[in-house]
């Protein structure tokens, strides 16, 4: 069974920085697109980031780009999202997904996390 694990959820304040980790297994993990969502109260789930296959293509939501930093280590079967200058408005569930597309998207995952909370104070 295919299983995500996130992790490194918690408080900041604004400004301050956050690393959270997807931990996969059941999967080659290599072969596999991953990204990273959210979710705000209220809110539908947005795309933040994806990371291709062998690390070389990376993509950003406008509204995170420049502060958040994608990267995986396919050794460890781990992908991590670096979260700089963190804003109120990053305040959210934040899920870990693997796709088996080829190419780096925004839309089709096939499994997901639990999801890990980040809550940024002012």
């Amino acid at each position: 069974q295919v299983q995500l694990v996130e992790s490194g959820g918690g408080l900041a304040q604004a400004g301050g920085s956050l690393r959270l980790s997807c931990a996969a297994s059941g999967l080659t993990f290599s072969t596999y697109t991953m990204g990273w969502f959210r979710q705000a109260p209220g809110k539908e789930r947005e795309f933040v980031s994806a990371i291709s296959r062998r690390g070389r293509i990376t993509d950003y939501a406008d509204s995170v780009k420049d502060r958040f930093t994608i990267s995986r280590d396919n050794d460890k079967n781990t992908v991590y999202l670096q979260m700089n200058t963190l804003k109120p408005e990053d305040t959210a569930v934040y899920y870990c997904a693997a796709s088996i597309r080829v190419g780096v998207q925004r839309y089709e995952y096939n499994y997901w996390g639990q999801g890990t909370q980040v809550t940024v104070s002012s």
